[in-house]
């Protein structure tokens, strides 16, 4: 099935009250109505700079994309504010599809970076943000959304990265899969392992390499079903190492399978030339 939805896939823009509406029921159904994009707002964006995509299989609405403009006192940029994905249609890339959709539409309209967030510990967007797409991370934020009463986010701090995705670089995520293989680039959090999942012990902040490696689990959602209080650990040690060494010049800028850990990624962070790493 999953190929037969690939091929037969439909990526289309979305203008109309009547797609606006099912873009709308589509996103109640993946979260609620309440954290749902009013269609008088989302039709005033696609008026003004901004678009939603929406992808199709067999006449079904199975993805959307919704996106608008912002302003950084210097220059306009696309803020990605939503992607989701109808839940028997996931694991199938079309989120990848719907990104590569957007970034095609939006050097059509003369944007050349889209901003967006994403939590650090779902690994399975970091690999799409990260890893194949080429965007990087400069800043964390902690809490940004406040508290959160959906599946994915009730009782953890909503902690965020903000991602910057400059469209006119050619990615080079591929190339920095090299680094997953230096024994030599130091770890910034170590983790042992409790009840057959990784545990964060302890952090540290004093390191001076150009490289560093932060590990966060392969399955964030599965540690928070089975122990809320490790999983907020998780939450409280990693933001610790990112506020950190993000506020210090470090860029996100890859993620990669932790060769020495089952269950671990690696985010891998770069000196971006400033602060902790001169």
């Amino acid at each position: 099935m999953k190929k037969e939805v690939q091929e037969s896939m439909i990526i289309r823009n979305l203008q109309t009250v009547k797609e606006l509406e099912e873009v709308r029921r589509l996103e109640a159904m993946i979260w609620s109505m309440e954290d749902s994009v009013p269609v008088n707002q989302s039709a005033a964006a696609v008026k003004n700079g901004g678009f939603i995509l929406g992808a199709f299989y067999k006449n079904e609405l199975i993805g959307f994309q919704y996106s608008f403009p912002g302003y950084d006192r210097n220059k306009v940029y696309l803020v990605s504010h939503s992607l989701g994905i109808h839940p028997d249609y996931r694991k199938f890339g079309i989120g990848e599809k719907l990104k590569i959709a957007q970034k095609e539409k939006a050097l059509e309209m003369g944007y050349d970076r889209i901003t967006w967030t994403y939590d650090p510990l779902e690994t399975v967007n970091g690999n799409l943000n990260i890893h194949k797409l080429g965007a990087i991370a400069k800043e964390y934020i902690p809490n940004v959304y406040g508290e959160m009463a959906d599946n994915l986010n009730a009782g953890i701090p909503t902690d965020r990265f903000l991602v910057e995705w400059h469209l006119n670089e050619q990615n080079k995520g591929n190339e920095k899969q090299v680094y997953a293989k230096e024994a030599n680039i130091p770890y910034a959090l170590y983790t042992n392992e409790i009840d057959n999942f990784p545990f964060p012990e302890k952090t540290d902040l004093s390191l001076h390499s150009p490289h560093i490696f932060v590990p966060v689990p392969a399955q964030f959602q599965e540690i928070k079903r089975a122990d809320l209080q490790l999983a907020k650990k998780w939450r409280e040690k990693t933001g610790e190492v990112f506020s950190h060494y993000l506020s210090q010049g470090w860029v996100v800028s890859d993620l990669v399978k932790d060769n020495r850990h089952i269950g671990q990624y690696l985010y891998l962070l770069e000196n971006g030339g400033q602060g902790n790493g001169n």
